[in-house]
């Protein structure tokens, strides 16, 4: 399985980007993109890789509180891909942004910053 992330970029504050990550591959126990739970996290410099929205196999999102209202994530099954639509961002938004299958495979990330 591998996950490729793209989108980011550096962008000011209350500025918009998408982010995709793009899987291809099947897992160990046979299972593919549509039947995954897919997740973004992300790693800010010095900090704990957090949580920031997930979406199960059927279309229920979750959000991390920080990001709530000001993020939507989105998976389109015929793309093998996950979106990660981020709007309103703020300077403490700037991470490596990372997608995972939630099932143990992760890519390497995409930078996102943001400056004021």
């Amino acid at each position: 399985v591998e996950l490729v992330e793209s989108g980011g970029g550096l962008v000011q504050a209350g500025d918009s980007l998408r982010l995709s990550c793009t899987a291809s591959g099947r897992a160990a126990n046979g299972r593919t993109f549509e039947t995954w739970d897919m997740a973004w996290f992300r790693q800010a410099p010095g900090k704990e890789r957090e949580f920031v929205a997930g979406i199960t196999s059927g279309g229920v999102a979750d959000y991390a509180d920080s990001v709530k209202g000001r993020f939507t994530i989105s998976r389109d099954n015929a793309r093998n891909t996950v979106y990660l639509q981020m709007n309103s961002l703020k300077p403490d938004d700037t991470a490596v942004y990372i997608c995972t299958n939630r099932a143990g495979y992760w890519g390497r990330g995409t930078q996102v910053t943001v400056s004021s």
